[in-house]
């Protein structure tokens, strides 16, 4: 059955989204600043435009994951980063607090924009999660648009990828590879995109999308497409979409923990999000956006920074890198 709770009381809504966390430097080009400055308020003019306008959540942070896709200076779709053997796999996920539906879809290599096929997941199967050649199988049986791997090539993320084949060869990354959760984690972005929304009808909807890591190996699958650790949405509560080190919030169920001490804890949205951010995950990690079923909005991050935004009926529109 549905669950419909904080009915937007005047046509209250609130959205928050992110574009990935880690070591962003203060000393990266004004240009490039500037560039994803302007592309994280479009996306958050795209989301408030389907929600000021009465629209569903599940729609607003779909559009806003699919505009963040078809912009390569981000790890999602078109800026997918590089794996070991110089190919693509892309991951996402989406979920409606309403009822609890999500769809997920993981490893896929020939789709533009995964969120939509991991929506269609949601809303065409009794599944919740899809992963590699069945879930381009299905895309291609969805009819939704495919491209070549080429689409996925920018210059800056194969460079990237070649630093890391160096590091490799020179020896200097053994450790990263030997699988240790107590060593600190590599300083680098963790370019993961996505979105979280209240609408004006009370509803809570989340959804995630990356390219994974650069130079990941042998199917990786990190917390984006994993519904509670990368991705929760449940109208009781919350809504959340995190970014950082995968592994790290797939052991600790980040997203649905947040939810849970909403729920069970009779923590604020606020108090919730440090307490797993700050408490649980190591410093460097990553962070989460959130929306509360009351509107309330959070952005917590442990690592040097997070591309975010937020906006909401009250008047609220801003996008952040640092502070």
């Amino acid at each position: 059955a549905e669950v419909v709770l904080s009915r937007g009381e005047g046509g209250r809504w609130a959205m928050a989204i992110h574009g990935g966390a880690g070591t962003i430097p203060k000393s990266m080009p004004e240009e490039r600043k500037q560039a994803y400055v302007r592309s994280m308020r479009a996306a958050l003019e795209v989301g408030r435009g389907v929600l000021a306008g009465g629209g569903r959540s599940i729609d607003a942070v779909e559009k806003v994951v699919r505009f963040f896709e078809d912009d390569s200076l981000f790890n999602a779709g078109k800026g997918a980063v590089f794996d070991h053997e110089g190919g693509h796999e892309l991951d996402a996920a989406i979920m409606d607090g309403s009822d609890l539906s999500c769809g997920a879809v993981a490893g896929v290599r020939t789709v533009k924009n995964p969120i939509s096929l991991a929506r269609l997941v949601k809303e065409r199967t009794r599944h919740v999660l899809l992963v590699g050649e069945g879930a381009d199988r299905f895309a291609a049986e969805m009819g939704v648009e495919r491209v070549g791997q080429d689409y996925f090539f920018t210059q800056y993320r194969y460079d990237q990828w070649q630093e890391e084949l160096e590091k490799e060869r020179q020896g200097s990354d053994r450790k990263r590879r030997v699988p240790s959760r107590h060593q600190p984690p590599p300083h680098r972005q963790h370019g993961t995109v996505g979105a979280v929304a209240l609408d004006s009808h009370g509803n809570l909807a989340a959804a995630t999308s990356t390219g994974g890591t650069t130079n990941k190996r042998f199917g990786r699958v990190g917390d984006s497409p994993i519904v509670g650790a990368g991705t929760y949405a449940n109208n009781r509560t919350c809504a959340v979409s995190g970014t950082g080190a995968g592994e790290e919030f797939i052991r600790h169920a980040v997203a649905h923990d947040i939810s849970a001490l909403v729920e069970y804890g009779g923590a604020s949205l606020q108090q919730a999000a440090e307490r797993v951010v700050n408490g649980k995950l190591r410093k460097g990690d990553g962070g989460v956006i959130a929306v509360g079923r009351d509107g309330a909005i959070a952005m917590v991050f442990n690592s040097e920074g997070m591309y975010r935004g937020a906006a909401d009926s009250s008047g609220r529109f801003e996008v952040k890198i640092w502070e």
